[in-house]
């Protein structure tokens, strides 16, 4: 098994757009998505409009195949970065492809932008995503209430990453 990373490209998108397998996946990957979708998964459109206004977007690929997904929607030299969009392909999931692709991000965060956290948001809903985040050591700081898609409460837990020195324990 072969683990590689880079810079995300146009022919990247569709594939990246494949990944959500419901509505409730594409909610957690992209909750500004349009519900009730006229088009499932996520447009291309959508995917492109959301890698302008962030950075860093970065696939992993598995064996040569793009196989996951993530940016910053926030990025602070010297402060903050926060993921989104984190995404994995189903056939790539429960493989280490999201742990590896969350240790590439915050290598990028701590390395490229000299920040001292990484930061995420997970939607309690969301079990996959918040055992992804405790693996490497992201501890929750903070919880909001949020609408689920269908307007229920729920709540949005706000996982962290205070400095390399955390990171560094856990393999990828």
């Amino acid at each position: 098994m072969s683990l590689t990373h880079r810079p995300v490209e146009e022919k990247d998108i569709r594939v990246v757009c494949g990944f959500p397998q419901s509505e409730d996946e594409l909610f957690f990957m992209f909750p500004k998505a349009e519900f009730p979708l006229a088009e499932f998964p996520l447009t291309p459109a959508q995917l492109q409009e959301a890698i302008a206004q962030r950075s860093d977007s970065t696939v992993a690929e598995l064996d040569g195949e793009v196989a996951a997904f993530a940016n910053f929607h926030r990025r602070e030299t010297g402060g903050r970065c926060s993921l989104g969009n984190v995404i994995i392909s189903p056939s790539a999931r429960r493989r280490g492809v999201g742990r590896y692709l969350i240790a590439r991000m915050a290598a990028i965060t701590f390395s490229k932008h000299r920040a001292t956290e990484l930061t995420a948001s997970c939607f309690n809903q969301n079990i996959a995503g918040l055992r992804l985040y405790s693996k490497p050591g992201f501890g929750p700081y903070a919880i909001k209430e949020r609408k689920d898609r269908q307007g229920n409460r729920g709540a949005l837990i706000h996982p962290r990453l205070a400095g390399m020195s955390l990171f560094r324990g856990n393999r990828t």
